[in-house]
């Protein structure tokens, strides 16, 4: 045989070998991976809350301007229930091929620490970006006798016990919040978890519940047209759509009620390199939008995408360590 053909078919066997050896190693080749080829079909984004929530109308408009850059459609999908868990555990058992992502949010944190044998873990996901992060508001119903902090909290010890504020899970924001001022001013209230956020408001409406600390998504608009009455607010500094609503911190001198849920874009673990940084980009440019950050301002949240995935994954750790101070402090448990 000569020379030339035995040599080139040597070096033919060692690049199959290579391509072998990169594909069980994790190593994509190039051409398959290559961002400037991904995505070619359509993305389900996952969204672990109801459809018509804030949460939800937030994520709807990132996913018009995020299909844009990507140039493929965004498909939201609302998987709720367990508090956001069945979504989370749905997308770890996907696919990490870019096509499946989750809307991943401070609530799965809270209920990975709950409940520590729930089949999914959120540190082994592949952590794109934060996307924003929101307050809660403590909200009455709009013609609730108590008009003020001080006369609702006043009222709760005038009447131990028969005050009741709503959430929209156990483990969830909602309920992170209510638990940690429950716990801080020393009232009588008793917890009633819904199914999910939107239950919240209802909730007050019929007057099953009193108060609630829904994220500021939730909240704004139910303020807006007049179905609830804000009483304070767990940010650090007062919020400049609600310049006359005090924080809790403010209020109460409590730093350690100085509460902030957040939210991001979250893939199944190993997701290909090229494919993250894709993402990465393409939701940098998506959250630049003016229109959207007014949107995100109006409700009362404010745009706060990470700079790189590892300072996602970064503010993560530090999250669930907060987290998990608050749970312990306010001795939450799913019982």
């Amino acid at each position: 045989m000569p020379v030339p053909i035995l040599c080139a078919r040597r070096q033919a066997l060692r690049s199959m070998l290579g391509l072998s050896i990169s594909a069980m190693s994790g190593v994509y080749a190039p051409h398959v991976w290559a961002s400037e080829t991904y995505p070619v079909r359509p993305i389900r984004l996952v969204v672990p809350y109801a459809a018509g929530g804030g949460p939800d109308i937030q994520t709807r408009k990132l996913g018009e301007l995020l299909g844009k850059e990507l140039g493929q459609p965004i498909v939201i999908e609302n998987k709720v229930g367990a508090g956001g868990m069945l979504a989370a555990e749905y997308v770890s058992q996907q696919r990490a091929d870019g096509y499946t992502l989750l809307l991943g949010a401070s609530t799965h944190i809270a209920q990975k620490l709950l409940q520590p044998n729930a089949r999914f873990d959120p540190a082994a996901f592949t952590h794109i970006s934060r996307i924003g992060v929101s307050p809660a508001l403590l909200i009455v119903r709009a013609d609730a006798p108590y008009r003020t902090l001080e006369e609702l909290i006043a009222a709760t010890r005038r009447m131990p016990g028969s005050l009741n504020y709503a959430s929209g899970g156990i483990g969830s924001a909602a309920h992170i919040a209510g638990a940690a001022f429950v716990s801080a001013t020393g009232v009588d209230a008793l917890h009633v978890p819904y199914k999910g956020s939107v239950e919240i408001v209802p909730a007050l409406i019929k007057g099953d519940a009193q108060f609630a600390f829904p994220v500021a998504g939730t909240a704004m608009p139910q303020i807006n047209n007049g179905k609830v009455r804000a009483l304070a607010i767990t940010s650090a500094a007062r919020n400049p759509m609600l310049p006359q609503v005090p924080t809790l911190n403010e209020a109460l001198g409590r730093t350690d009620l100085v509460l902030d849920s957040w939210s991001g874009i979250w893939a199944p673990a190993q997701l290909p390199r090229p494919v993250v940084l894709r993402l990465h980009a393409a939701i940098h440019k998506a959250l630049a939008d003016t229109g959207l950050r007014r949107f995100y301002a109006d409700s009362g949240s404010l745009i706060a995408p990470s700079a790189t995935p590892e300072e996602f994954s970064r503010q993560i750790t530090e999250e669930a360590a907060k987290t998990r101070q608050v749970i312990d402090k306010n001795h939450i448990t799913l019982e």
